[in-house]
């Protein structure tokens, strides 16, 4: 494929062939209408002569020598850095005298996939996926976050206040403020987000759950939720009220593997989104205080904040709701 500027397509270089050597024409005048310079007419002349027809094809622009290259043997050295110790190209740089853009382009030659993309342990690539339609699953999680006492902890008084002092001394003498659960339900293909507050993680709380989240993703147009995607605590796995929930609503569990989070993995980046941008977005007086600008919260994330993996798109977007994102209030 000829490049952006090039002036001439292989069927323009044909053109001049045949204006010059079938019409007679001068190249002077050809080049004049076909907008070119001479030194270019001349030139694909020169290799329709030396080739034929094929002499008009492009050629690739890389250049005939690279003294420059990097080595076999670094390269090698790279590689087995990358594979060995998961280092990226600031590491790997110095260890092998090459600059990180060196390293970078010799591990994008070898098709080694970016650290992010990569299962640590292993080294294997995570494999990402999503679902073709909204309820077809629906990743299930809880996010422990520590309560907050009334009148705010150190994050409104500030490190080494009275207030701070106060609470140390009580968790010395064994009275501790508690955690909050949040409970999160995302859709796979939408990525709509439900989230409650509860006091526990234990099994009836989990099913109560479930039926909530089902409930507000019909709201939305998700009138069905097929499978139920969680990590592998009892709550989940050998709990009766959990087993039920899923029977009422017609849902079908899925378990992630052991010792994998990446499986659940759009509830695990839902969960440091909601910690950024809502848990910790600024300092809070209670927990009442954070617990009631979770609804805001969410409905901003679902109707209004941009998505990365939709396209610069709030999730609202791709339910069967008629609405307009912009539309919401």
């Amino acid at each position: 494929m000829s490049h952006a500027n090039a002036r001439l397509t292989v069927h323009g270089r044909a053109e001049l062939v045949r204006r010059v050597i079938e019409q007679g024409r001068p190249v002077a005048h050809v080049v004049a209408e076909l907008n070119i310079s001479r030194a270019t007419g001349y030139k694909w002349l020169a290799r329709w002569r030396a080739e034929g027809p094929a002499g008009l094809i492009d050629r690739p622009s890389r250049a005939h020598r690279l003294p420059g290259r990097t080595s076999p043997e670094l390269e090698a050295r790279v590689l087995v850095l990358r594979a060995e110790r998961k280092l990226g190209p600031a590491r790997i740089g110095p260890l092998v005298g090459l600059a990180p853009s060196t390293v970078h382009a010799v591990l994008t030659r070898h098709g080694m996939h970016r650290l992010a993309w990569l299962d640590r342990p292993t080294g294997e690539l995570i494999r990402r996926y999503e679902r073709a339609r909204p309820g077809e699953l629906v990743h299930v999680d809880v996010k422990k976050l520590g309560a907050i006492r009334d009148g705010g902890g150190w994050r409104v008084h500030g490190r080494g206040s009275a207030e701070q002092l106060a609470s140390r001394a009580e968790l010395n003498a064994g009275r501790r403020v508690g955690y909050d659960f949040v409970h999160c339900a995302i859709d796979d293909h939408t990525r709509l987000a439900y989230a409650e507050i509860h006091r526990d993680e234990t099994a009836a709380t989990c099913a109560g759950f479930l039926r909530s989240a089902a409930a507000f993703f019909a709201t939305l147009g998700i009138n069905r939720i097929e499978r139920v995607m969680t990590d592998n605590a009892m709550a989940y796995r050998k709990s009766h009220a959990w087993r039920q929930a899923l029977l009422d609503l017609g849902a079908e569990p899925r378990f992630t593997r052991s010792y994998r989070p990446q499986t659940n993995g759009k509830a695990e980046r839902f969960n440091r989104t909601l910690a950024d941008e809502w848990a910790y977005i600024r300092p809070f007086t209670s927990s009442a205080d954070r617990a009631a600008t979770l609804p805001g919260w969410l409905h901003t994330y679902n109707h209004h904040r941009n998505h990365t993996a939709l396209g610069g798109q709030p999730p609202i977007t791709r339910t069967t709701v008629n609405n307009a994102a912009g539309h919401y209030s």
